[in-house]
């Protein structure tokens, strides 16, 4: 009778052995995929990150001749300025146009925060805004010129020379 129950439970053993090893490698393989996956996605966002400090060391370790002249336009439509007076009206046109130019500068320097929200309701869109957001100081801009361009518009052409980037660069580095 120990004869027939040793090759029942050997059978068993193997069997059960075949099936956990099977289960295994088929698991291992999916799990190792997945490591590998994650660590790369981990590794390329390291090297963007890498990427970005870099990018801003250049920019404070450029020397003054590298530095460049930024410069931005602005453009308004006098009809649509509120005002008594066509003057008045020209003259807020022209306060449009560089403010707008202004925006552009900072938008320049400082970046543009875009933020955006959709609603999806049923699998279907309801709602997809997006807003772009610009928030900074300009000092030193020089307004290069204010010409009207066609009957009812006015540009502006503001700039930042090197000398004042460079002063800029200077305390960015001195806070850094």
């Amino acid at each position: 009778m120990n004869k027939f129950k040793k090759p029942g439970i050997l059978v068993t053993f193997i069997g059960a052995a075949v099936f956990v090893s099977g289960c295994q490698s088929s698991f291992l393989t999916n799990a190792n995929d997945d490591v590998a996956t994650s660590t790369l996605n981990v590794l390329s966002n390291k090297g963007e990150d890498a990427a970005h400090l870099a990018a801003i060391n250049e920019v404070l370790d450029a020397s003054v001749d590298s530095v460049p002249t930024i410069s931005a336009m602005g453009y308004a439509v006098v009809s649509s300025q509120p005002g008594r007076s066509a003057n008045q009206k020209r003259l807020m046109a022209i306060r449009s146009a560089r403010m707008a130019a202004m925006r552009d500068l900072a938008e320049q320097i400082h970046g543009l925060k875009v933020e955006g929200n959709t609603t999806v309701i049923d699998l279907m869109v309801q709602n997809d805004t997006f807003r772009g957001i610009v928030s900074g100081t300009i000092r030193g801009a020089r307004t290069v010129r204010i010409n009207p361009t066609g009957s009812d518009t006015y540009e502006v052409l503001l700039e930042i020379d090197k000398d004042t980037l460079s002063y800029l660069l200077r305390q960015a580095r001195t806070v850094a």
